[in-house]
């Protein structure tokens, strides 16, 4: 055989391999029940609303953001973010986290923030007219 096809080959064999690796380490599920989360030693997506009324803090020092979260069923959750806060955080309706729960508190690696549609509010205002 040609050397070329050779060499091509194994290229093929060691990319199909690295990516069927990759697949398979990512088993991130989403969760909306925290209760769920919070038995879990797994990396997951926890789904729901930052509650407003406790407020977050920003500690600049440290680069970290702490605020609380509920599911829809009402259960609350510490949340320890690394990083900066979304722009849109404080008008978001609801709110993704990426990370583990561990020691009474989600450590999020990742935030993703859901903010009001303005075509929603268009919609509200033609069916009130």
């Amino acid at each position: 055989m040609n050397k070329k096809y050779i060499i091509g080959g194994g290229i093929i064999i060691v990319f199909m391999a690295f990516m069927i690796f990759l697949f398979t380490q990512t088993n991130i599920s989403y969760e909306e029940n925290f209760k769920e989360i919070m038995v879990s030693s797994k990396t997951v997506k926890a789904t729901g609303s930052w509650i407003k009324e406790r407020n977050y803090s920003v500690d600049k020092q440290n680069k970290l953001i702490t605020f609380y979260m509920k599911d829809y069923l009402g259960a609350e959750m510490k949340v320890v973010f690394s990083g900066s806060i979304p722009n849109n955080f404080e008008s978001s309706t609801s709110l993704v986290v990426t990370g583990k729960y561990k020691d009474g508190c989600f450590y999020a690696s990742d935030i993703l923030t859901k903010c009001p549609s303005k075509y929603q509010e268009e919609s509200k205002k033609n069916a009130k007219t």
